[in-house]
This record gives structure tokens, sequence and C-alpha cells, in this order.
């Protein structure tokens, strides 16, 4: 068995086990939602292999572009940040392979580089658990998957946990160990690519090759890649994190770091955002409440979605929601929108209108117009079922970070008391599930503001 240090070895979940073929000439990293160069555990666990095996290291992407929800916004920014990571890894002599995944499986590739051993990272939604789960099945060599997208490994949780209140004391216990600057491995032996060997240009111009859905075009200002990213974090740390902890909630304020859609994409990971944030010089109450939701509530949406498989519906939910909500699905609305009046943003409601056009307009929506957001659409449609349905659709669809654990479990929360508990008095609608209205969020920011500027 090829030897790791501790704190990778945690990460890891073995799919196929084995020996590492001896004759094999490279290690492929199976790159997916970590996608960077530094500061990834699954590409340094490759590194490290490939080192101990004295073969050098290829990253293999491979685009989906039939991927449910994805389309031309998404992609964009994805190949934006896949032009920055691929300089990045050829800096380090390691080389990258992208082919489309739906025109040739990433078993015949690995054939055809004749790797040793083949890692990726790990993904704990649905579709992409169901493709490890079958290139399992298909290799001849081992199998590794790696926990790169968070900063306490997924496995040392063990199961669902219900509220932010729970799973905080596991998180800090362990934070000691894993909140720690990465190391990035010297690559021993580069990447040199076979002869003939094909590969698409990691730009945007090969986009124009796939079949995307177009109707939503990239957010205007905003580009993808770890420099980018880089240059985001840097801004906030300067800008927003002083005051933080008091801005947060004023969406009429840019008040927030913007980094969602970098992280979603693994463009930056989340270990090293929060380093950055804990040397800040920025006041401890800005950074500790920066750092609550970067890791105590992100963490808590992964853990989510891996130990839940309903993540994506409302049974996914807590059982007092589900009666509650049950209970009050034949009250009356006052008012009621079809899913497609709500996506062209035609509600009565000014407030609810200005989020949903930053949200198709940017791609981003203000973590605190997401709540109220979603609870109006729970309050304006048919059933709660519905409800839940069209949030994650609308969410996934235009959100640069759509397609996320937070996502899902930010609807959870809105939609079905995820994370939350019951809330008094008793209203029509909501049941027992937290209100929310455009009065109460008068009282917390500058609404009129808000609804001018978007």
């Amino acid at each position: 068995m090829l030897r790791l240090d501790a704190d990778l070895a945690v990460r890891l979940t073995v799919r196929r086990a084995g020996e590492p073929d001896s004759s094999g000439r490279c290690v492929v990293y199976w790159m997916q939602r970590a996608q960077r160069a530094t500061d990834n555990p699954a590409l340094e666990t490759a590194i490290a292999a490939a080192n101990e095996l004295g073969v050098p290291v290829v990253v293999f992407f491979g685009p989906m572009p039939s991927f449910p929800g994805a389309n031309y916004r998404h992609f964009h920014f994805m190949m934006q940040g896949l032009a920055d990571t691929a300089e990045r890894l050829e800096a380090r002599g390691i080389g990258l392979v992208l082919r489309r995944l739906d025109e040739g499986g990433l078993a015949a590739f690995c054939l055809e580089a004749h790797a040793a051993l083949v890692v990726s990272d790990e993904n704990p939604m649905r579709e992409p658990e169901r493709w490890r789960a079958s290139l399992a099945g298909e290799l001849r060599v081992p199998f590794w998957t790696v926990d790169s997208d968070v900063v306490v490994p997924s496995a040392l949780l063990e199961r669902e946990h219900y509220s932010a209140r729970t799973i905080r004391p596991k998180l800090r216990a362990h934070l000691e160990r894993f909140l720690v600057r990465a190391k990035d491995r010297r690559v021993r032996v580069s990447w040199h690519p076979p002869r003939g060997m094909k590969s698409l240009a990691p730009r945007v111009e090969t986009l124009d090759q796939m079949p995307l859905d177009r109707s939503v075009q990239p957010a205007p200002g905003v580009a993808g890649g770890t420099t980018e990213g880089l240059r985001c974090l840097r801004k906030f740390l300067r800008e927003g994190l002083p005051g933080y902890s008091a801005r947060r909630n004023r969406p009429e304020v840019e008040g927030t770091s913007r980094l969602s859609a970098y992280l979603h994409f693994g463009q930056l990971g989340p270990r090293a955002v929060a380093l950055a944030v804990s040397a800040a010089h920025a006041p401890g109450v800005d950074r500790e409440a920066f750092l609550e939701e970067l890791i105590v509530r992100r963490e808590l949406s992964v853990n989510f979605v891996k130990f839940n498989p309903r993540y994506d519906r409302l049974q996914g939910c807590e059982a007092w929601a589900l009666r509650t909500l049950a209970a009050h699905a034949r009250d009356p609305r006052e008012h009621h929108y079809s899913g497609r009046q709500l996506e062209d943003a035609v509600t009565h409601d000014p407030l609810w209108n200005a989020a949903q056009r930053q949200m198709v307009r940017t791609g981003w929506m203000h973590g605190y117009m997401r709540m109220y957001w979603a609870k109006k659409i729970l309050e304006w449609t048919r059933s709660p079922e519905g409800a839940f349905e069209i949030a994650v659709r609308l969410n996934d669809r235009y959100q640069l970070d759509g397609r996320d654990c937070n996502g899902y479990a930010g609807v959870a929360w809105a939609v079905g008391g995820k994370h939350d508990r019951p809330w008094g008095p008793e209203r029509p609608i909501f049941g027992l599930v937290r209100y929310m209205n455009a009065a109460g969020c008068s009282r917390k920011f500058d609404t009129k503001a808000y609804i001018r500027a978007m």
C-alpha cells in the first residue's frame, strides 16, 4: 500500500482496492469539484502517490454539457477557471487533458494513458456520486476519492447533523488539526503527453463546440479562475471584512465576499480562504462571523447533502416541518404565481422582484434575500413540494453557485425548516416554519435602495 500522511489518509475513500499497476506510466487525477492547482488535497494525494511510484501526474477533466441544471453561464465561468488552472498545473509539471465526458469514458482514457492509479475529488451530490460508483466498476486499477471541498473531512462527522448547534462542536474539535496551511508537494517526474494524445483546449472558445443551453448568458463583470478569486478575496479582506458582522445582512450595501462561485467550482479552497480571514487585520467579531458561515454553515450544508439522499426535495426536511406544512397545505393564498411568472419577476412584491432580477442578471443573490426569496415562493405557490421544486430549479439555473450543497440547504431551510426549529405563533401556509415579510426586511435594511439598484 502506498504511504500517505495521516491528514490526507483521513480524507481518502477507497472505491476500488488493490495495488497500483507496477507497469503504469502515470497517476490520473480526475478533477471535477476541486478545480484548482494548489491547496487541493486530492491533487496532493495524486502527487504523493506518483512520486512514490516514480511516474508523472496527469489531470483529466471531463465537462458534461448535459449536466442537470447547467448552462452556458456556468460553463463560461468554469472554462475561464480551467484556463487559469491549466497554467498553474503546467508550472508544477502536471498535465491537463480535457475531453467531453459524454464523448468518451474516463476508463478509456485511463487505458490510453496506462494509469497506475486513479484519484478523484469527492462530491456528495447524486449524479457525480453515481459517476464515481460506475467508474469503480469499469477500472482495472485502484480508484481513490479524496474529500477536498471542506476544512474538516466529512467522514469524521459520521452522520447527518440537524443544526449548526450540533455540528459546531464537532467541527471545532478538529480545526486545530485541519485548519493549517496547505503543503504543495514538488512533482518529481513531469508529464509529457504521448504523441497523438487528444485534448480540447482549456479556453472559452472551446465551448462553441459543445451543445450547451445558451438561454442563460455569462454574468456581466464576473470572471472565473483562481487568480480572479484570489483578487476578490484580497479585496474583501481589505474592504469587506472590517465591519462584516454588522453589514452582512444589508443587501443594499456591498458587504459580502462574493466568493461563493469560486468556492462552488473549487477554484478557491475553503481552507485557504479561512486561513486568510483568520490572519486578516480585522476585528475579531468580523472574522468570527465570516468563519461561522464559511466553516460551520457551509459544512453543515455539505453534511446534509452527503447523508440525506432527499436533499433536493421537500421530503428531506424534518418531520415537524413536514407535518405543519401538510396541515396548512390547503390554506388559501392571497397571491398565486406560476413558475413562469416567478422566473420573469412579475409579482406584486417589488422587493422580491428585485431579488429575482439580481439573480437572473448577475448570477448572484445576496444571502439575506435568498431566504426571503424562497419563503415567498412557498407563500405564493400551490404546495410546499411545488415551492421547493421551483426554488431549486431557479436557483440552479441562474446562480453561478447553483447546483451546490449550500443552495439545497438554503432552500430546505427556507421552505422546509431544515436546520431550524419550530417558530410560533402558527401562521397560515407556513404553520410553524419561520416566516419573513417585506415589513420585517425594511426594519433591517434600506429595501427601497436595494429595489432601486436592481
